[in-house]
């Protein structure tokens, strides 16, 4: 297995495969889950020829289930580490749910010809939480509850989310896929707890609205309009806005996980985009 290791000596799992002199993709995943959630879109993309590199963000999967570290600004300086030692050139980068939030810091930041494009799906930007410049956000309270189920249970917490509102498969009449809900709850009972409960933080609270402003590279934004985990009216369509190049494409019924739920249409519109 292939790890960077990072200035507070973590270990950063990645995958790297396909021609090192082709177009590189880099996958960002989402809470609480591993860079296996991207096998789909990375065997369709290395197929197609190109480079695809995808990575388990600290604290999750198989990179080490660090105590600190656990938030936007380091998870994006790893990202940042990972790029360097790979030396990567105009790279597509592409996250979806919390990895869109790290796609958004990261990118905002980036070295000179580093990246290309950059694609936002499901993506948690500008800000999911409630407050007085963000009314249409979530309660604190629910990202609350989270905290308090993963403490309570964290594997049956992390069954009944992509049994229910991940995938839509709470749903009337929603095929439920029971390999996909294993396969949901085999990722995210690799990472460590601290850093998957620091991690909800992250992705709740930490406003984006900036870095969304300085990402100056085309940049796609998809999401569901059926999306329970990161509502579609108080996130895509804010963060086109705020975008200085973006194109924003909403899917009529899909849920949050569409990436696995519609691999088919998703990895269309990738491409289009890539190649336009």
């Amino acid at each position: 297995m292939t790890y960077i290791e990072t200035s507070d000596g973590t270990r950063i799992f990645y995958k790297d495969w396909g021609p090192r002199n082709a177009t590189p993709i880099v996958f960002h995943h989402g809470w609480p889950l591993s860079a296996d959630d991207w096998d789909n879109q990375m065997m369709f993309f290395l197929l197609k020829g190109y480079r695809v590199i995808a990575h388990d963000r600290r604290g999750h999967g198989r990179s080490t289930q660090t105590f600190l570290g656990n938030e936007m600004d380091t998870y994006a300086a790893d990202v940042a580490a990972l790029t360097d030692a790979l030396d990567l050139k105009d790279a597509i980068h592409i996250g979806h749910s919390t990895g869109g939030g790290e796609v958004a810091r990261y990118v905002a930041r980036a070295k000179p010809g580093r990246v290309s494009r950059a694609v936002l799906i499901g993506a948690v930007p500008p800000v999911m939480v409630k407050s007085e410049k963000n009314p249409g956000g979530l309660p604190l309270e629910v990202f609350d509850g989270f905290r308090d189920a993963l403490v309570a249970n964290r594997a049956q917490f992390f069954l009944d989310v992509p049994s229910g509102p991940f995938y839509g498969y709470n749903r009337p009449g929603a095929k439920v896929d029971q390999g996909v809900i294993q396969n949901w709850w085999r990722q995210g009972m690799m990472g460590g707890a601290k850093a998957h409960y620091d991690c909800i933080k992250a992705f709740s609270e930490t406003d984006f609205s900036d870095d969304l402003k300085r990402m100056e590279v085309p940049t796609l934004v998809m999401h569901g309009d059926d999306d329970q985990i990161v509502p579609y009216a108080d996130s895509a369509p804010l963060s086109a806005k705020l975008l200085p190049n973006a194109i924003l494409k909403t899917y009529q019924g899909l849920p949050h996980g569409l990436c696995t739920t519609h691999p088919d249409v998703v990895n269309t519109d990738l491409l289009a985009f890539i190649r336009s």
